[in-house]
């Protein structure tokens, strides 16, 4: 044995090729301090080794390295100095992998992603098996590689490629992978082992020119002056073009492999290492690696549930077509849950089997659905105009109009067909599940099941526990929805739940704004520019639907009468009386067409100030961003301290996945504590006249002054 570690070992497997190991306790291995401790241990016991030819460099897992120990960046971070400190001897550490004496062959399984892909790119030679995925996904976490990746990858695939890569964090599979250069051979999985020492016998007796294989990674960029300025011109305006202002990390990967391109590698690193360390202490940084936590919090939870559950859902039923019905009846179908579709009228059907042949449809002109899975996932949904075709379903999702009447009597009526031991569920937006529940004989079967739309796009649902539910039905829908792939998290039964409950607020600030005679495509400018949402809350409330949104406003106001009364005479009121739905019947704040090539157009007509009211108010950037988010903010925190949402981190998971908060700020917790609890709760008291909305909670007001914290991480 060279060398024992907790987390990986090195042993000869022939004769002068030693075998480095990643084998950490538990299902994957991962970059913690630990691993690259023992990692530099193991090299240094390596560079020791007098009868040394070969390395060969492997995991005992499944997969190769998913990466650093995310769980480690938030605290590490907190100290600039420790931040420059750790990076640089933990790049080094890659170094002495790449400076062996001898060949190196990584034999990669899985994922090699972050540190993983680092590791790998050390080597002279990287060989994978059909199940690889090799990427460096730090972007997604508001970072660049620390670890060489940014010095490496351009010197490999060439910077085009490499920047594509680094700035956007996609993920290789083994053929895209070989194709530009970044592997040297792919093999099957039962052979990958053996492969690899192949190909490290050649390098050792020179039939692989290895040392002229590393030696470009050691130097400056074989790219002359005209190629990079080409190269990082492009980059970077496709950068801005795709990333904006709001997301550093993408800019600060071309600029790290632009400067480095002129070094060699120690240089390069130096300037790697610099970047790295200020992108930690970027608030984008803090927030997107928050959401990984955050995520990783949610969908252990979620997982811990479904395997609690003890009824297994093999067959759905959806009642309500349509749009919303089609999809839903569609991810299941897609996920290989067949669906019974059931409406009262044909042409509903018609409409949701179109809805989810239409979404197919792009899939195949997109090159990601083939018309294999097109005729499986048809077959799969079951269009019916017969209750009886429901009664061997395991769930059932009411999908019925937005009535408490109708989805009362339509419940009801359905409990008598299903089976005694089927969960029936609402995908309700608003109405209350206890409402609805009873209608019901037996109220611990059914819960709220709350979908958003398009529902083949949106990762979230929303899962409402009522006052009767049962925790079994909440496991079995818990496990519905990750069969069905997506996020759910489980919330507390209120008038509009969470999302909604929270979203309101944000509405009937932006309606305080229009009627102060602040414009709406300044606010939406505002909101959609500075702040980086999605949607401007004009432009959303049409997407949502005007008629939809003030159906929601009598539900919030009957729920929440002082903190958010109905206004008759706000915009949203005036444009449903008007008939300006949105972009369901093309005409709401904006008005909506196609223009010659059929893409879509967005337009203000000076008509609807005939409706809302002519706007020849202003406002600051920032007095509009005050106004629409303290309401949403205070209001989050009032489901906290209600007990509706259970963390902070599904808070902030429910607003990222359900309605597009801009991830870069992390979610409305996030977004508080970045800000200051205490710089919060002034500037709320600051605007306190306009409304109980606007007035923060004598909790939140108790956290500021004793400088708590509402995140675990």
């Amino acid at each position: 044995m060279i060398y024992q570690g907790e987390n990986l070992h090195v042993d000869f497997v022939e004769d002068g090729i030693a075998e480095l190991q990643f084998d950490a306790p538990g299902s994957v291995n991962k970059f913690d301090e630990k691993t690259l401790n023992q990692f530099s241990d193991a090299l240094d016991a390596l560079h020791k080794e007098s009868g040394l030819k070969g390395v060969l460099v492997t995991s005992s897992k499944s997969t190769f390295i998913v990466g650093a120990d995310i769980t480690e960046f938030l605290t590490l971070f907190s100290d600039i100095e420790k931040t420059k400190t750790w990076v640089h001897k933990a790049s080094r550490v890659f170094d002495k992998l790449e400076d062996l004496q001898v060949p190196s062959v990584a034999a990669v399984s899985g994922f090699a992603l972050g540190g993983g892909c680092e590791a790998i790119l050390a080597c002279d030679y990287r060989i994978v098996d059909e199940t690889a995925v090799i990427g460096l996904p730090e972007v997604k976490l508001g970072l660049i590689p620390g670890f060489g990746g940014t010095v490496r990858l351009p010197r490999v695939i060439g910077p085009d490629n490499a920047l594509e890569a680094i700035t956007t964090g996609a993920n290789h599979k083994p053929e895209k992978a070989l194709s530009i250069g970044l592997i040297d051979a792919i093999t099957v999985q039962d052979k990958l082992k053996d492969a690899a020492i192949s190909m490290l016998k050649d390098a050792i007796s020179g039939d692989l020119d290895w040392k002229a294989k590393r030696q470009p990674k050691l130097e400056p960029l074989q790219a002359n002056d005209t190629e990079r300025l080409m190269t990082f011109s492009t980059a970077k305006a496709l950068v801005f073009a795709k990333a904006g202002k709001h997301y550093p990390a993408p800019h600060a990967a071309v600029e790290v492999v632009e400067r480095g391109a002129g070094e060699a590698r120690e240089s390069a690193l130096n300037i790697e290492n610099e970047l790295f360390v200020k992108l930690t202490q970027t608030d984008a940084a803090r927030a997107q690696v928050g959401i990984f936590l955050a995520d990783q919090l949610v969908k252990g939870k979620s997982k811990k549930a479904a395997k609690s559950a003890s009824k297994q859902i093999k067959r759905a039923g959806v009642l309500g077509a349509g749009i919303m019905g089609g999809g839903i009846a569609y991810q299941s179908a897609v996920k290989g849950i067949p669906a019974v579709m059931k409406d009262i009228k044909q042409e509903q059907l018609d409409l949701g089997l179109n809805e989810a042949a239409k979404i197919l449809g792009k899939g195949v002109e997109r090159g990601k659905v083939s018309p294999k899975k097109v005729a499986q996932t048809l077959n799969n949904i079951v269009p019916t105009l017969h209750n009886n075709e429901l009664e061997n379903v395991d769930i059932i999702v009411e999908a019925v109009v937005e009535n408490p009447k109708v989805k009362g009597a339509v419940l009801a009526e359905i409990e008598g067909v299903v089976a005694d031991d089927a969960i029936i569920t609402s995908n309700t937006s608003t109405i209350s599940i206890d409402r609805l529940a009873s209608n019901l004989k037996n109220p611990a079967r059914f819960c709220g099941m709350h979908f958003f739309n398009p529902v083949h796009k949106m990762p979230l649902v929303e899962i409402i526990r009522g006052k009767d539910t049962s925790e079994d039905t909440i496991s079995a829908v818990i496990a519905y929805a990750l069969q069905m792939g997506k996020t759910p998290i489980v919330v507390n039964d209120c008038p509009g739940f969470f999302v909604n409950r929270v979203l309101f607020p944000y509405f009937a600030g932006f309606s305080l704004l229009l009627d102060d005679g602040v414009d709406f495509p300044k606010i939406d400018k505002v909101m959609e520019k500075q702040f980086g949402w999605p949607m401007g809350p004009a432009y959303l409330s049409d997407v949502v639907g005007i008629d939809t949104s003030d159906h929601a406003t009598h539900v919030m106001a009957e729920g929440f009468p002082s903190r958010m009364p109905r206004d008759e005479n706000g915009a949203i009121a005036k444009l449903a009386a008007a008939n300006r739905y949105g972009q369901k019947n093309g005409k709401g704040f904006y008005e909506y067409s196609t223009d010659k090539r059929g893409r879509p157009v967005k337009e203000v007509n000076p008509e609807v100030y005939d409706v809302i009211g002519q706007k020849t108010g202003d406002a600051e950037a920032d007095e509009i961003i005050a106004r629409c988010m303290i309401p949403m903010i205070n209001e989050v925190i009032r489901c906290y301290e209600d007990g509706i949402v259970a963390s902070a981190e599904e808070a902030d998971m429910a607003l990222l996945y359900g309605i597009g908060f801009p991830p870069f700020r992390g979610g409305a917790f996030r977004y508080l504590e970045t800000m200051g609890l205490k710089k919060f709760v002034e500037l709320a008291d600051k605007y306190a006249h306009l409304g109980e909305m606007y007035q923060v909670t004598d909790g939140l007001r108790k956290k500021a002054e004793a400088g708590e914290s509402y995140l675990n991480s």
